[in-house]
């Protein structure tokens, strides 16, 4: 369980802050100069240097992306040509991209953040940049909302690379596009012009994930531990009924992958924030605030508990909370995380992407009202982030391209480097944990300096 540190604050993390922006810039640059675009995206190192891998290049917009948040967080313009020309010379193909489940990564972390950094004034922009933004943000949000599977009651679900049987736990971060286009008074236009609010979709999608994807210790199943994740849901698409929990990453359907579990916290936490500035009139038609609100808070709030209770003191967690190994590291839970062990590896990434949903949930609760509730996941977050932004998980060696050291990638496919003389993978990095652990830092550093609060909407 999470040892949470209550005395720590976003200005006593200042130091390592500021040196995890200096380490990343080298970062950035080492991978600019040595990569090929050709190969495809860098996703995961394998001693020491990116490889693409994998079954689409949804780490593109975190090559860039990383960048653009470099830049925001110290006004490094060579960063910023970086993200800039990379984003528009090579991501729009992303913007209309019908296959995948991933435009909340790829296009939020780039034409995202330029529409953010121009509108706010902190880019300069050319005439008509900000619209080419916003534009591609509109499309991207009705790309992403039309690939879509109906169910009963009127809900569905974006579906993932699996096809349309398939919810990703994942997909929780996506739903950032639909919020975006929305907020830029976009609609989904469907056969005889059919107008589909985004919001709406929004709302359905992540009603869906809470219903089935998310455990709420209702005695569903014999494995039915409250804040427990399914990575995967399977449906019947003939009738749009609800089949099993599935996985593609995880070590089973009946554990919790550690990482899908952190996109579901942070992407309900995430959009509390977004639709706590939603006008009610908006919110009227899908059952109102308070509903809305109250099962983002449930849902969000029993991720974290689950996150916190079953990950080591640190706040870095194993791959998955039922990796069988794990039973051979007896009190794992009791001490620090070791990234070391020859049993099972741990997931960095997770803890980066986890400990940004417990701020931002932690942020919510105390504007709401709820202080005590809600420092104790502000405390349990800025833990986690202090461990990461230290040894052994800060990636300082100049011949490691690498941010963000022991993340692991697809374990059960076995697409993880083993070091030699090690049985387990260790080491290495992922570009999707790297640019996770820049935007907690540039959220940390905000709520530091008292600078404006970083959020995917501005």
């Amino acid at each position: 369980m999470i040892e949470t540190d209550s005395t720590l604050t976003p200005a006593s993390l200042r130091r390592d802050l500021e040196h995890l922006f200096q380490v990343s810039e080298a970062k950035i640059f080492a991978i600019e100069k040595r990569w090929r675009s050709r190969r495809g995206s860098p996703v995961h190192t394998v001693r020491g240097r990116y490889v693409p891998r994998g079954w689409t290049d949804w780490t593109q917009g975190f090559r860039f992306g990383s960048a653009l948040l470099q830049y925001a967080a110290t006004g490094d313009r060579k960063a910023l040509k970086v993200g800039r020309e990379g984003t528009l010379g090579m991501m729009g193909p992303r913007i209309t991209h019908m296959g995948v489940h991933d435009h909340g990564f790829n296009v939020i972390s780039t034409y995202g953040l330029l529409y953010q950094l121009g509108r706010s004034g902190r880019m300069p922009v050319g005439a008509g940049e900000l619209e080419t933004y916003a534009l591609a943000l509109k499309v991207s949000g009705a790309v992403q909302a039309m690939r879509w599977t109906s169910l009963h009651g009127d809900l569905g679900y974006i579906y993932s690379f699996n096809g349309p049987h398939s919810l990703f736990a994942d997909t929780m971060r996506s739903l950032r596009s639909l919020a975006l286009a929305h907020r830029l008074g976009h609609v989904l236009l469907t056969e005889a012009d059919r107008r589909v609010s985004l919001l709406g979709r929004l709302l359905d999608h992540a009603e869906v994930t809470a219903r089935y994807s998310v455990y709420f210790g209702l005695g569903r199943d014999r494995w039915d531990v409250r804040g427990r994740v399914a990575h995967e849901s399977i449906f019947n698409v003939n009738d749009g009924s609800y089949r099993c929990p599935g996985t593609q990453q995880g070590y089973s359907p009946f554990t919790t992958w550690t990482r899908g579990l952190a996109w579901v916290l942070c992407g309900f936490a995430e959009q509390l924030e977004f639709l706590s500035s939603v006008k009610s009139g908006d919110l009227a038609p899908f059952g109102g605030r308070s509903k809305i609100l109250g099962r983002f808070l449930e849902t969000a709030k029993a991720v974290a508990d689950y996150y916190i209770e079953n990950s080591p003191t640190d706040g870095v967690p194993y791959w998955d909370t039922g990796a069988p190994g794990l039973a051979l590291l007896k009190g794992y839970r009791e001490r620090p995380a070791d990234p070391f062990n020859d049993i099972e590896p741990v997931d960095s990434s997770a803890a980066a992407i986890a400990a940004q949903g417990l701020i931002r949930l932690g942020n919510h609760l105390a504007r709401s009202g709820e202080r005590a509730e809600g420092a104790r996941y502000l405390s349990a977050g800025l833990t986690v982030a202090r461990s990461i932004l230290r040894e052994p998980y800060l990636g300082l060696s100049a011949t490691h391209e690498g941010l963000l050291l022991h993340t692991i990638y697809h374990y059960p496919n076995g697409w993880d480097h083993v070091p030699r003389g090690r049985k387990i993978p260790c080491g290495e990095s992922g570009l999707w944990g790297d640019y996770h652990l820049r935007e907690l830092g540039l959220l940390l550093l905000g709520m530091a300096d008292g600078r404006p609060y970083y959020t995917f909407y501005g």
